[in-house]
């Protein structure tokens, strides 16, 4: 397969496809995430750039970030991709999973650009997307809930059996999807096998912006895998 990039949210959707993508032979370049046009945030989760740069790091794989507005989003996207095709990359991962709008835009902008997209998550069960992510051993969190879903309790979660366990619980009395595909949750991958290092959270803040409960992240570090802190 080409070279590619790997359209980059930092949550569990974005990082099972870039593992599965290089695990299918595919050699990822670069991680891309497109952010405000004040370059603080990214557009996609409401994340700090500062904390994917963090998380690229901890990967080991480039993190190219592209400041951008709602209204040239689209041709942003594109240049970005232009700049990628400089470098002979002419692969683009996503992790989209059923949001056929969606892969309808991914097809088009890629299609103008001389890009193949490549979609390893698509229309699979999300109950067993979760529960690949879980058993490769990936760590994550939770840092973006809507609050009339979900709501402030479930910030800091980290998603693994018991997450899926209660989010098939509550969903006997909500529509809920399993990988938050309609905006449910948001995610931050904090380690797993794509990372060299693993990103401690030391300290949080919550906030509650347009109906939805946020996670920052106020103070973290990184550090080897599978080494426990000083004064664990």
């Amino acid at each position: 397969m080409s070279d590619a990039f790997v359209s980059w949210s930092g949550g569990k959707d974005s990082c099972l496809a870039c593992y599965r993508a290089i695990a299918s032979g595919v050699k990822v370049r670069y991680l891309l995430n497109m952010v405000t046009e004040d370059g603080r945030q990214s557009r996609s989760h409401g994340l700090s750039s500062e904390l994917l740069r963090v998380q690229a790091e901890a990967i080991g794989i480039p993190l190219v970030q592209k400041q951008t507005t709602s209204a040239n989003y689209e041709a942003d996207f594109k240049n970005a991709l232009l700049a990628f095709r400089q470098e002979g990359i002419t692969l683009g991962v996503f992790g989209d999973i059923d949001f056929s709008e969606h892969r309808q835009w991914i097809e088009r902008v890629c299609s103008a650009v001389g890009f193949t997209p490549y979609l390893p998550l698509w229309e699979q069960d999300q109950e067993e997307i979760l529960k690949d992510f879980i058993r490769l051993g990936f760590e994550s969190v939770v840092v973006v809930t809507k609050n009339d879903v979900l709501g402030r309790e479930w910030l800091g979660r980290k998603i693994d059996s018991a997450f899926l366990a209660d989010l098939k619980e509550l969903g006997k009395t909500k529509n809920i999807t399993p990988c938050g595909e309609v905006g449910e949750y948001h995610s931050y991958v904090i380690s797993g096998p794509l990372f060299r290092r693993h990103i401690e959270i030391l300290d949080t803040n919550e906030e509650l912006k347009d109906d939805r409960w946020f996670l920052r992240i106020v103070k973290y570090k990184l550090k080897p895998k599978g080494k426990a802190s000083e004064g664990d």
